[in-house]
């Protein structure tokens, strides 16, 4: 049964109404054994295309042909036939924070019970160098046994207990006890009454322990930054009260340099509380997502008991309960401890800004009583410069006319005019004339000699 590579250019619509996971289900059967392992992304948007491209790299290591393999944007399979009928099958899935491998290997016979452990064959079904940090491994084997005793089961998985569950309202069982192997997977053993309904399931089976594993890790991977953060916080807090009563206690009283000392040490510490924020709320802001998509999957199984195990939804989630709300609080209180730096760096800077209004309005009042000094000094300065000039100008006529007495008496003696103390008196209007002309002249050139050092 050949495969046809789709295109690799698709407009939108296309790529909407794609399901290239419904072709992948044609190649699977059972008995098989399964490996999977997913890897969280630290860099998604560069390390995703980066997992794509090392998938290709795989399937040509493989020599799997394009005729048996579909790779889209975020999944991918192919398929190898071996001579002797089995199937390996490869797929590479890409999510928002991970991607995986899953690889199949599914016997031509099938009477074989595959085994727990490595593959027969083919060698490198996982990446040497995964791009991050590893998530989970699993280690699943579907049995074409119709029922497996419970005695096996236990000597099958490792670990002190086993959980066990039968899903799909059909009589398909899955069995495990959440313990890494020696190898550091996590064994599934999955068995059917009837071949039929297993076959039809198969691939939800395989899809939805893989969901609840991935997301479940996902879930709990930042647990132990959670608990530190936890008593981080709290040490924030306690300090925070601390610092905010000693301020609240001296607010009224404190000088403004003494506030602009708290608004600094305010704003340092607001900042080192902001990027702890944003660091926890980068590994934190998809715990309720997660937890979600865990409890609706766990609730598509349709369990129903397999005796004599506790159903596999008393481990899942018995163990993610109240993680996602724990890590939503944790964030709560981080952003009212922001909130609070927020509101007392508000405070602060209205009260520094209420001190400096009232130092510039008394400065102010200080330049506006200078302002009127120097205006009654100019005053007084002028009506000084015109009482001066007046006297000034009196003081000159006073001087023509003495010097002009002088020269009228000696016109007087050499018969020119008449009486010299006629001609004085009547020259003394035509001094203050005089007089008054040379200040205006001389005030005209000085006023002008200034204007043109100036330009």
């Amino acid at each position: 049964m050949d495969k046809i590579k789709p295109p690799i250019e698709k407009d939108v619509l296309h790529r909407l109404h794609e399901r290239p996971k419904k072709y992948l289900e044609e190649w699977l059967d059972f008995p098989a054994h399964v490996l999977h392992a997913s890897y969280r992304m630290e860099n998604p948007p560069v390390q995703r295309p980066q997992s794509r491209m090392e998938f290709l790299q795989l399937l040509q290591g493989l020599k799997i042909p394009e005729t048996h393999a579909v790779v889209a944007e975020k999944f991918g399979y192919g398929v190898r036939v071996e001579a002797n009928g089995d199937r390996f099958v490869a797929v590479w899935e890409a999510h928002t924070e991970y991607y995986s491998y899953q690889v199949w290997h599914v016997p031509d016979d099938k009477t074989i019970l595959p085994e727990f452990g490595p593959f027969p064959f083919p060698q490198a079904p996982f990446p040497v160098q995964p791009l991050g940090t590893r998530v989970n491994a699993l280690d699943i084997v579907v049995s074409p046994e119709r029922s497996v005793p419970p005695d096996l089961i236990r000597d099958l998985l490792p670990g002190p207990h086993v959980y066990g569950s039968r899903v799909f309202g059909e009589e398909i069982s899955i069995a495990t006890s959440f313990t890494p192997d020696d190898l550091l997977r996590e064994r599934y053993l999955i068995f059917s009454d009837s071949r039929k309904a297993l076959l039809r399931h198969l691939a939800r089976v395989i899809d939805g322990i893989v969901t609840i594993e991935n997301y479940y890790h996902l879930l709990l991977l930042p647990f132990p930054e959670f608990a530190k953060a936890v008593d981080r916080i709290h040490e924030l807090e306690q300090n925070h009260l601390i610092q905010r009563s000693r301020i609240t206690e001296k607010l009224g009283a404190t000088e403004s340099k003494a506030l602009q000392e708290w608004l600094s040490r305010l704003t340092i510490d607001f900042m080192e509380v902001s990027r702890f924020a944003e660091s926890l709320r980068y590994r934190l802001s998809a715990s309720v997502p997660y937890n979600a998509i865990i409890h609706a999957t766990v609730r598509g199984f349709q369990e129903r008991p397999l005796a004599p195990f506790l159903p596999l939804s008393d481990y899942v989630l018995g163990g993610i309960s109240g993680v996602a709300d724990g890590y939503q609080q944790l964030m709560k209180r981080i952003e009212a401890i922001e909130s609070d730096f927020q509101s007392i760096i508000s405070v602060i800077r209205t009260q520094v800004n209420l001190i400096q209004q009232e130092q510039n309005l008394i400065l102010e009042d200080q330049n506006l009583r200078l302002l009127a000094s120097v205006d009654k000094t100019t005053k007084s300065q002028a009506m000084l410069q015109h009482t001066v000039e007046g006297l000034s100008v009196i003081v000159i006529a006073y001087y023509l006319s003495g010097l002009a007495g002088y020269l009228f008496k000696a016109f007087e003696e050499l018969g020119w005019i008449k009486s010299a103390v006629t001609a004085s008196g009547l020259f003394v209007p035509i001094s203050l004339v005089l007089s008054l002309t040379l200040m205006l002249g001389g005030r005209a050139v000085i006023r002008k000699r200034m204007s043109s050092k100036d330009d």
